[in-house]
């Protein structure tokens, strides 16, 4: 009775600090120091009084599950080099950059040997025989053609390592979590983390994290280029990068706030639907379909809202490199057609070149962009890989004696349990004796309030301060 009547009024000191926050009531000062019955003081809105001491409650008072966390601001630097230095301990990664390197180096050398070695006129004698030419155009291609298959079985490889360490990680984090974490954590949050984060980490952000890589070296390389053959060109185009990247900064704050929103509405929509899923009979023998239909359109427009919003935040980005895009590529042609003495051939290649300058300075700033947007998943799951464990399944220092126990027997002195960090005590300073005998194998759970006996062990709830003989 002592335990019903422990596990009673902590759910009632509950639900009145519930009332109490949701209502907006205060205590007065001049009632004195007003205690409900179950002897826990109400002081300052976030603290209740236990056992004569103080402590703090934090968070929405009385609420066993919290509102899902999520990050703001920039992207930490941490989060980038954990992911790259997850698989193999970085070591792939600048084999893969050092691949690329090779392989841009080795295209502008093909192209130029073509522009060098190609005669501008039928009446004009070719600089070397044609099968020179041939073969020494068809041993850069083969040798292209080597570095993005390394390149590209490299970056697999980091892919893969990557995303089965980190499921692995999280999935042990999750599993090794305390009760208290399951109890306050809806499982669509974890579905949604192990699906939808987990999802781009395996076929999303590798990706895209060596195409924004590919993307740098493939604009120096043009860079290198350009500059060989009409510097002029920088006059238009160190201004227009400039202005791109202000305009990326920008866009960067509201596009990564808009990623973490959609990863927080999500958790909802799979939570509703697994829940309708399981009472569908109970659900139909009440004729609440219409009730539940309607709830599940309320969450897919909130998940729906900030999609469509990251759209049309990129779309605005797209527009405005696209358009700075085609001031340098208009610029690059005039000062190749007004500048005299530049070779038609490497003048051709230029042309070449300054078109692709024209996609690639601005696809180089939408995948930064997109990376930091999709790197959000890898946030995410690094949250649940830290998440705090409970104690290991064997402590030496506690472990009890081969013997124990010698009869079926339990003292317990001074337990102290609440059901969240946040919450009051559920039990405060529980000292008794269990004689009745027990089966060796057997062992205590306290189930709401009552006194169980499961064949397994288990711990539901952490206990601040007791101890058991």
């Amino acid at each position: 009775m002592e335990l019903v009547g422990a596990h009673k009024a902590a759910l009632s000191a509950i639900d009145s600090k519930a009332s109490e926050s949701e209502n907006g009531s205060t205590v007065s000062k001049e009632n004195g120091d007003m205690s409900n019955s179950n002897g826990i003081e109400q002081k300052d809105g976030d603290k209740v009084l236990q056992n004569g001491k103080e402590e703090e409650t934090g968070g929405p008072q009385g609420q066993l599950v919290q509102e899902e966390e999520r990050e703001k601001g920039r992207v930490g630097f941490s989060v980038y080099w954990q992911y790259l230095t997850t698989a193999y301990g970085g070591a792939l990664a600048p084999l893969a950059v050092l691949a690329h390197s090779m392989f841009q180096i080795l295209q502008i050398g093909s192209n130029y040997w073509m522009a060098w070695a190609t005669p501008v006129s039928a009446d004009e004698e070719p600089p070397v025989p044609p099968m020179t030419l041939i073969a020494v155009y068809v041993v850069l291609a083969v040798a292209s053609s080597l570095c993005i298959l390394g390149r590209s079985t490299i970056l697999a490889a980091i892919a893969y390592k990557t995303a089965t360490l980190l499921f692995n990680k999280m999935h042990m984090s999750i599993f090794r979590a305390p009760m208290s974490f399951f109890d306050s954590t809806p499982s669509g949050r974890i579905l949604n983390r192990a699906s939808t984060d987990q999802s781009a980490v395996d076929q999303q952000i590798p990706y895209q994290l060596g195409a924004t890589a590919f993307s740098i070296i493939q604009l120096l390389g043009i860079i290198a280029v350009m500059s060989q053959v009409a510097w002029q060109v920088f006059i238009v185009f160190i201004p227009v990068i400039a202005i791109s990247i202000w305009y990326q900064q920008y866009y960067i704050p509201a596009a990564r706030e808009l990623s973490r929103l959609i990863g927080v509405c999500k958790a909802p929509v799979i939570q509703h639907f697994a829940e309708t899923i399981s009472g569908t009979s109970t659900i139909r023998s009440f004729d609440q379909q219409p009730r539940f239909k309607e709830t599940s359109m309320k969450l897919t427009d909130a998940y729906s809202r900030p999609k469509f919003h990251t759209a049309g935040a990129m779309e605005w980005l797209c527009v405005r490199l696209d358009f700075f895009s085609s001031i340098t590529f208009a610029f690059s042609l005039f000062f190749l057609i007004s500048f005299p003495g530049i070779d038609p051939s490497l003048a051709g290649l230029a042309v070449t070149y300054g078109l692709n300058l024209n996609m690639i300075q601005a696809w180089v700033i939408w995948n930064i962009c997109n990376l930091e947007n999709k790197i959000i998943s890898v946030e995410r799951i690094l949250h649940y890989i830290s998440i705090p464990s409970e104690p290991p399944l064997v402590i030496e220092e506690s472990k009890p004696d081969p013997s124990w126990p010698s009869h079926g027997e339990v003292v317990i002195d001074g337990l102290q349990v609440r059901y969240a960090p946040h919450l009051p005590l559920v039990l405060r300073g529980l000292t008794c004796t269990i004689t009745s005998v027990l089966d060796s194998d057997m062992v205590l759970l306290l189930s709401h309030g009552l006194i169980e006996e499961y064949d397994t062990p288990a711990r539901l709830l952490e206990n601040k301060s007791s101890s058991f003989a």
